[in-house]
Order: C-alpha cells, then structure tokens, then sequence
C-alpha cells in the first residue's frame, strides 16, 4: 500500500469533506450500494438458513487460517506437481520484483489483466510501466478508472462514483469519436477493443478469489469473462494471491460459492466461476504456457496468532461491508486513502502496516454500528476490531490530546452526583447565548465537526432529575384515585416480578 494519501487532502476529514459536498459522488454511490445491499438481503431471504451458512463459512476459514501454514504447503506441492511456478514473496518490493523479473525473461510488452486488488495494492501496474510494458486493465469497471487516472472506489464495483454521462467522456477520448452515453454501446466499444488487447498481450495476470489446497487450484468469479481470456489467451500466466485465500478442499468451495455471490451482488451464482490447476496441457486447445503464482504476504502474516485481529484474514473480499456501511455510502471509497476502503479498509490498511500513525484516523471513520458485522458472510467483528484500533493508538500515545482531556472531564462529572447536576446547570445557562431555534449550530470548537453537516441538540429548559419529583407525585395522587380492584391487580403484579414467580397475576394472557 502506498502511503501517499490522494490528492484532496492529507486526513480522513478533509477527503470525506471534499466527497460530502460532491453531491453526485454521495448520489451514485448511496444509490448502487443501496442496490447491492437490499440485493444481497433478498438472496440471502431467497436462500433460507443464511446465518447458518455464514457460521459454515466462518468455519471454514477459521479453520484454514489456524493451520494457514499446513494449508500453504499443501497448496504449493500440489501446484507444482501440476506444472506451476510458486513464488512467496514477504513484502510488495518483493512481490513487484518476481512479477518484473518474469516480464523481463518472457521480454513481455504488454500485459492484460482481470480484476485484482492484490495488483491494486502492491501498484503493479506502474512498477510494469516502469520498465516499458504496457498493462491494461480488462474489467469494465477497472478500465474507466484506468483511463481516468484514479483508483478502485469500491472492491466490486470499482468505478461506483460514476455515471454513464462521465463514462462516456472517458471513453469518447479514447475512442477518437463521440460515444452516446448508452451502456450497450459504451460497453460494446470496450469489448472490440479489448479482444484486440487480449490477442496481443504476452501475460495475462489475475487476481485469485480462493485456491484450493487439495488439488493445488485456483478459483475466480467474474460476471464478464475477461478473467478467461486473460487466463487462455496469451501465453504466459501471472496469478497473485493474498497469502490468505487459501481453502482446504473443493467442498468447502461450494459454500464459498454460496456466500460470495450473494454478498457481493445478489447474485445466486457468478456468470463465470474458472477452476485452474496449471498451465495448458498437450491435449488442452488453449491456455498459458507457463504459469506462476505469487503468494503474497505484504503484513498479513502480522495478524496471524493475534487474538484481536486474526479473524480479519477470514475476510472473502465480497465487499458486503462496505454496502452495508452508512458512512461508507456518504463519503465513497477515495475518502478512505488506501487501496481498501469501507469497513473492511478501516482496519486491514492499517493493520498490514503495523498500525503507523499515518493511518491513525480512518479506523475513526466509522459509526460502529455493527452493520458491517451483519452483513459479513463470515461474521468478522469488524466493528470490534475498529475499537480494537482506537484503543492502541490511544496506548501508544498517539491520541487526541483535547479529547483525552474532555474525557477525563467526563469521568471526574459522572462520578459525583452534585458535580453532575452543577455542570447541568451551568450548561442550561451558558447555552442561551448559541441556542437558535431549539438547537446550537456554532460552528467552531468540538462542535465544528458535527454541526458542519447537522445541528447540535439544546440541552431541555429542565432536567429528568428535576422533573422527576413533581413527575413522582403525580404517580402517587394517581395510584390513590385508581380503582381499587385494579390498584390491588397492579400491586401483586409488582410483587410476583419482584419474587421472580410465575403466577397469573404476571403472566396471564386473557384480560
């Protein structure tokens, strides 16, 4: 991961500033993640017995990742046995390196690839530019924002934050003529393009959605079919794999296959799901001559016996999360400034890179409401793990030092009850000078942030706890007029919760 953050601002704030004033950015992506969500909802409905299918596949990748290194070894024998290259590489230098290392002996110029956030994070598309080869991207998604310069928006849907007006722009450029803005033909251009690409190419390079110990196979899901292009056409094969995505058998994928579909758009199967274990074979009619997979550490080793953290390798990159997610659905993907965002974004970044500084503030990107959790295939506490993150930036004394002072404030009020009920007093005076129509809209201070978007609560001309002695004896003269068959009722309904009993005057059902 690159640790420059994109251009527009150095923080988390000042990106998500700039995307919530962007009011078609906040549009395009609240309406397609609404889609993906309520799509993901109604399969999951459709399906029956999700919750059991997410516990399966928890096991499943609880499992592999606590034998992750008996799992590997098993992989990588397999996949030799079959005629494929494995690499391990520790770090993104490393990792860049094998990849450049092969461009150069196949004296490759140019390479297409499928969609992979793997590349995306170890920015392999510039390493190979570096050295004259071209890469194209072969995903729709990921072709727009290669024309446009900028990087995935979100894990499935990388060109999200934009319309088909824009996309058309792009590609108009590109094409040398005007394209309408219609998806048919839009789409139809890139595809006469790209098989031109794809007949040229001399590597074709993928990402890996989940290789299979057993058998030493990869598995990819796609819905354009690109990935079987790049993986039959040209005749040298890159595949790179997050050390992770391992699973034991070809039975534990049909749960995958389940879940990820589902998750990640709605889909009950993916249009395209590629089994590889190897290059082509003399009796086979297409495929690469040779092929190679890098399994790529690049941090994730460092979560691996961290109770914590470890679960956040169960991750299936479905994207869920962040569909799921309310701020994620206001400020996008770029807020974030890592290769990964939502949720999932807010803790992996910063824990592939020991949780530097540099990315203290985006697990603060968050409302922790849990939703991620929710709609996680494989129930990583991602809401828990963001706590988590918060707590050790605050250890290694790297918290906000005026919020720390506010909190010790806090404490030292709510442990008396006079201090309490004066600060309350104070705060029922001191606010009639910003108080505006029954809220504060100051916009400097601690509440430049929150009132920037919305308005602050006033706290209420009087108190619960002054109200509550009139409130009190307004109960009692009540309880003296009631009637007194059902005063008598009340009261043994009282005693009977209080003796923990179950008899009727608690819990009978006819009134």
């Amino acid at each position: 991961m690159s640790g420059a953050a994109p251009a527009g601002g150095n923080t988390v704030k000042e990106r998500a500033d700039l995307a919530l004033n962007n009011d078609f950015l906040r549009k395009a992506v609240r309406f397609t993640t609404e889609r993906l969500r309520t799509g993901k909802e109604k399969a999951a409905e459709d399906h029956g017995n999700w919750d059991e299918w997410r516990e399966r596949g928890r096991q499943i990748r609880l499992h592999t990742i606590a034998h992750l290194d008996y799992y590997l070894n098993l992989f990588a024998n397999n996949a030799r046995a079959n005629g494929v290259h494995v690499h391990f590489a520790e770090t993104a230098a490393e990792a860049v390196r094998i990849s450049l290392d092969i461009a150069k002996h196949v004296e490759a110029r140019s390479v297409v690839k499928s969609k992979s956030m793997v590349t995306e994070e170890l920015h392999l598309n510039t390493a190979l530019e570096s050295i004259g080869v071209e890469a194209i991207e072969t995903d729709l998604g990921e072709y727009i924002i290669q024309l446009a310069g900028e990087t995935p928006s979100h894990i499935i849907i990388p060109a999200i934050h934009k319309n088909r007006y824009q996309i058309a722009e792009l590609l108009s450029v590109d094409a040398g003529e005007t394209l309408a803005p219609d998806t048919q033909i839009l789409a139809g251009f890139v595809r006469r393009k790209l098989r031109e690409k794809f007949l040229e190419a001399d590597i074709g390079m993928t990402g890996c959605n989940f290789a299979i110990a057993e058998t030493g196979s990869m598995v990819l899901f796609e819905n354009e079919g690109n990935a079987r292009m790049v993986t039959t056409v040209p005749k040298t094969q890159i595949t790179l794999m997050g050390m992770e995505r391992i699973i034991p058998s070809f039975a534990d994928l049909e749960v995958m296959a389940t879940l990820l579909p589902r998750s990640a758009t709605g889909q009950k199967l993916t249009v395209y799901m590629s089994g590889i274990s190897g290059p082509r074979r003399s009796a086979d009619a297409d495929g690469p001559e040779e092929m190679h997979i890098i399994i790529v550490d690049n941090g994730r080793s460092l979560q691996l016996g961290d109770p914590e953290f470890q679960e956040l390798l169960n991750c299936i990159r479905c994207g869920a999360c962040l569909n799921a997610c309310p701020v994620y659905r206001h400020i996008g993907g770029h807020a974030y400034g890592g290769t990964y965002s939502g949720p999932i974004g807010a803790v992996l970044t910063p824990a592939l890179k020991k949780n530097v500084a540099e990315w203290d503030d985006i697990a603060n990107a968050s409302s922790l409401c849990g939703a991620c959790y929710e709609a996680c295939p494989v129930k990583i506490p991602l809401h828990e793990m963001l706590v988590y993150l918060r707590r050790r930036k605050l250890e290694a004394g790297r918290g906000d030092k005026l919020e720390a002072l506010g909190m010790k404030g806090f404490a030292k009020v709510m442990r008396s009850s006079k201090r309490f009920k004066a600060v309350l007093k104070l705060g029922q005076l001191g606010q009639k000078l910003v108080v505006r129509d029954g809220g504060i809209s100051l916009k400097v201070g601690p509440l430049k942030g929150w009132n920037t978007y919305r308005v602050a609560p006033s706290l209420a001309g009087q108190s619960f706890r002054e109200k509550w002695p009139t409130m009190e004896q307004e109960i009692r003269n009540g309880l003296k007029e009631m009637d007194p068959a059902l005063k008598s009722r009340m009261e043994a309904i009282v005693r009977d919760r209080e003796n923990g009993g179950g008899g009727k005057g608690g819990h009978g059902h006819h009134g």
